[in-house]
């Protein structure tokens, strides 16, 4: 009984020395590991066969790469917590605001994640599922939006009734070169010009003449002063210290709170999806059906509508009072209306045709067959999968 508790402890210990050499693997490499990640990325938009006969695996690989990245994320996030001295640039309000709730709420954090890892891997659940029937794919659909909206749900009672953002995780925002540099701002690359700072030989293109003077340190107090950039950067230097008014706010006010009219314009918004999914269900034996279309953009709009309402009434100063983190939320919202293009009846009856017609007359041009081409591909996903064109 010991010896099997011994090597099931050594097997523990080995792992998490994995992850441990792992993590710092990823922290000393992140800016290499960042554009890998960018690579494959593009890569997979781009492969022709990705939406054919290899659909399944380069789907699959789409969303291992989104995975990995986002388990980056979190590596980055803690390594750059760790070095509180690191130069930057001031976190957007999106992610101050992100980072607030999940330092806050360990239930807001486990939520969220569970939202981003669905919207990373539904697309390659309902392909899996179509090959077993379009009945079971079209359960899948209706269960993957359900968990997502229950768990949105909760994150608006969570956050005491303040609007979602998408993403609802802090993004990467970071320069992960700025990790390869020493606690003190050396960067470890003897040739690379640090951030601030120029040469009188940086107007050709050369690399730094010297390195910035050092910090000076107070013999009394042993603190140190930093020094100051060059003179052909102080304009860059000031305006990167000045703080408007909402970055002395707290983060929690960054969104305000909705009730009444706006609580339900925001369950609206979030019920939406599953909605829409239930009707595309029920008329699935007739794709160019108006019916889920029309029902699906109605409760959206209606959400829209009602949510600026709210806004109009309760934030002083209506519309023009809003905070930017709020404006920037309905902006993308608003932009998110016109996929409603390529959903349902619309696209089967107006887009879809239309495109059809488009790529027939393109084929065979020099370059424009070429984008020609891509579209066509990616029509394939348009034509068959729910999720190719789902923004919530």
């Amino acid at each position: 009984m010991t010896s099997h508790g011994t090597v099931a402890a050594s097997g523990n210990g080995g792992g998490l020395r994995l992850l441990h050499l792992y993590g710092d693997f990823i922290t000393k490499n992140a800016s290499a590991v960042s554009q890998i990640e960018s690579a494959l990325r593009s890569l997979t938009y781009i492969v022709p066969a990705r939406f054919k006969d290899v659909e399944l695996a380069s789907e699959s690989l789409h969303s291992g790469i989104q995975l990995l990245s986002l388990y980056h994320d979190s590596l980055l996030g803690h390594a750059i917590s760790q070095h509180s001295n690191l130069p930057g640039a001031k976190p957007t309000p999106h992610n101050r605001y992100t980072r607030f709730w999940t330092q806050k709420s360990p239930t807001y954090k486990r939520l969220a994640l569970i939202v981003t890892m669905i919207q990373y891997t539904e697309l390659l659940w309902e392909m899996t599922a179509r090959r077993r029937g379009e009945k079971i794919r079209w359960n899948v659909v209706i269960v993957l939006e359900a968990v997502k909206a229950l768990c949105r749900l909760c994150l608006l009672k969570l956050t005491d009734g303040r609007p979602l953002l998408t993403p609802p995780l802090p993004e990467r925002e970071i320069d992960p070169a700025m990790l390869a540099s020493e606690p003190t701002g050396h960067s470890s690359n003897p040739s690379a010009c640090p951030s601030g700072y120029t040469s009188a030989a940086s107007e050709t293109s050369s690399p730094c003449a010297s390195p910035p003077p050092e910090p000076w340190k107070m013999p009394r107090t042993g603190l140190s002063l930093p020094s100051l950039p060059s003179s052909a950067n102080i304009s860059q230097y000031l305006l990167s210290k000045v703080l408007t008014a909402e970055d002395i706010k707290p983060p929690i006010q960054l969104l305000h709170r909705v009730r009444g009219t706006g609580y339900v314009a925001e369950v609206l918004h979030i019920l939406r999806p599953v909605i829409y999914a239930v009707a595309m269900r029920k008329w699935a034996h007739d794709k160019k059906s108006w019916r889920p279309w029309l029902l699906g953009l109605s409760v959206e709009y209606a959400a829209r509508t009602l949510a600026k309402k709210d806004l109009s009434e309760s934030v002083p100063g209506g519309l023009k009072g809003l905070t930017a983190l709020e404006r920037e939320e309905l902006k993308r919202r608003a932009m998110a209306i016109g996929w409603w293009s390529m959903r349902g009846a619309f696209y089967e009856n107006v887009t879809g045709p239309w495109l059809r017609s488009l790529v027939r007359r393109l084929e065979g041009q020099p370059v424009i067959g070429l984008m020609a081409g891509l579209v066509e591909d990616y029509q394939y996903l348009w034509d068959n999968y729910y999720f190719s064109t789902a923004t919530l």
